[in-house]
Order: C-alpha cells, then sequence, then structure tokens
C-alpha cells in the first residue's frame, strides 16, 4: 500500500478542497509535542488543528511540529491566540499556510483577519524576502502568489457573530465560517451544554449564513453523535476530536484494564 501524497501548499491543496466545500476531517492538536504530532500525521485526517490559543504553543514550539508534518498528507492548520497581525505574520513567516483566527464577531474584525495574511495591496502582510513560509527565498514568485495560497478560517464564537454571521461569510478571504461551540454556548447563557436547542440553532444559523454565499462551515465536535449531526447539517470542515482527548482516553482505559 503506497503513502498519501504530503500535503502541497503550492498551490494550497487544502484551500481549495476548502473553497470546493468538500468534506475534510480533521483532528486537534493540543499536546505540543513534535513526536505526537508526527504521529497524528499518520493517520490520515485531512487536516490538523495546531493550537496557540488554548494549548502551550508558540512559534518556536510550532516550528518543529510543522517539520514533523513534513511527509504527511494532513494539512496544517493553526490557531493563534488571538486576531493579531503580528502574531499572526509571525505564523505565516514560520510555516503556515492555513489559519483558523478565534473570536470573529464582526465584519471589521473578519476585513482585519484577512487582511493580516495579504501582502499589500490586498492586506498589510509585512515583507520578509526569506523566511520558512517562501522555503527561505527559493520559491520562485513567491511574492505574487502566496495571496492566493492562504486559507483563512473565521471562528463564530458569540452571538455577535452569529448575528454578523451572513455579512462576514460575504467577504472575499474568508473561506470558512468555524464555530466554537463551547464558547458559542456560554455566550448564548449556555454555559457547558453546546447540546442546548439555543445553541444549536445559532450553529445552524451560521453553517446555512456560510452556504449562501458559497463558502465552506465547521465545528470542533470531539462526540462522534454530535460531530455526525453537523455533518448531516453541512458543515465541511470538522474536527472530530484531539490528541489529547485520545491520549488520555486511551490510557485511563489501559490502566483501568489491570484494576
Amino acid at each position: 500500500m503506497s503513502a498519501a501524497p504530503a500535503y502541497n501548499a503550492f498551490p494550497n491543496s487544502f484551500r481549495r478542497k476548502l473553497l470546493a466545500r468538500e468534506r475534510l476531517i480533521g483532528c486537534w492538536s493540543a499536546l505540543g509535542s513534535p513526536i505526537a504530532t508526527e504521529v497524528l500525521g499518520l493517520a490520515g485526517f485531512d487536516w490538523l488543528l495546531l493550537d496557540a490559543e488554548h494549548a502551550p504553543n508558540d512559534v518556536l514550539t510550532l516550528i518543529p511540529q510543522l517539520m514533523a508534518l513534513k511527509d504527511s498528507s494532513s494539512a496544517p492548520v493553526v490557531r493563534p491566540p488571538w486576531n493579531e497581525p503580528v502574531i499572526i505574520k509571525r505564523l505565516l513567516d514560520a510555516g503556515f499556510y492555513n489559519l483558523l483566527i478565534p473570536f470573529v464577531q464582526s465584519v471589521e474584525e473578519a476585513k482585519a483577519a484577512v487582511a493580516a495574511t495579504r501582502y499589500p495591496p490586498q492586506g498589510i502582510r509585512g515583507v520578509s524576502v526569506a523566511q520558512r513560509n517562501n522555503r527561505y527565498g527559493t520559491v520562485a514568485d513567491y511574492q505574487a502568489v502566496i495571496n492566493d495560497n492562504i486559507a483563512v478560517a473565521v471562528q463564530i464564537e458569540n452571538g455577535a457573530g452569529v448575528e454578523a454571521a451572513a455579512e462576514i461569510a460575504a467577504i472575499d478571504g474568508v473561506d470558512c465560517l468555524f464555530v466554537g461551540p463551547s464558547d458559542l454556548a456560554a455566550s448564548l447563557g449556555h454555559l457547558g451544554h453546546a447540546t442546548h436547542e439555543d445553541v444549536q440553532a445559532a450553529i445552524k444559523s451560521v453553517f446555512e449564513a456560510a452556504a449562501a454565499a458559497g463558502k465552506a462551515s465547521g465545528i470542533l465536535a470531539p462526540v462522534e453523535a454530535e460531530a455526525r449531526r453537523y455533518l448531516d447539517m453541512g458543515a465541511n470542515m470538522v474536527a472530530v476530536g484531539s490528541d489529547l482527548g485520545a491520549f488520555k482516553a486511551a490510557t485511563s482505559a489501559l490502566c483501568q484494564k489491570y484494576r
């Protein structure tokens, strides 16, 4: 059995699939370990989320994980700690082509997220002629082609984001509306209860707003029944678990076998 081809950033195969609204099954990577990420990269997921918001990651811990995924068919996606242009610039220069921007709640914030990933005149990304993203200056015509090879998903995590979802989805460069169910539930007064009918209705409305604009939608859903429900609701970019969750469950089960 031949190995799956490595993820291709030029052209960005993950963004092409996202724009085509293909079903893309992913997994969260939160352990901050290159070895754990390397093993995760062998599983065959369409994409892996390297988390720098809630996991103990920064640029220096993320680069070894990108190196560990060099031969993986899974597309690396990074979530920065905040929608901040300097942080986004550093993650781009470090080698990421796909970003999930947290807590976007307005058209202005969504436009700022896209602008941070684009060189002028389309955006405000600072120019470095030799960095890891352009393979240290060896990618021909990098500055001419890179704006079209950056995928941006924005995370809808509160009531304001839900209300603005249709307008956000219409923005050029926003490729996916990705729901953060836990924060959304909290913002709607249902902390810890993302399955509440009010939260589910809000999630569905975000998916519908994305579809109406011809954009992908996504969500984190580590419970199988919920993941399948969201897929049936039309979500395209669905994370079905995490390395932390899988490790915790497996080690607990192993220990209990001998108790």
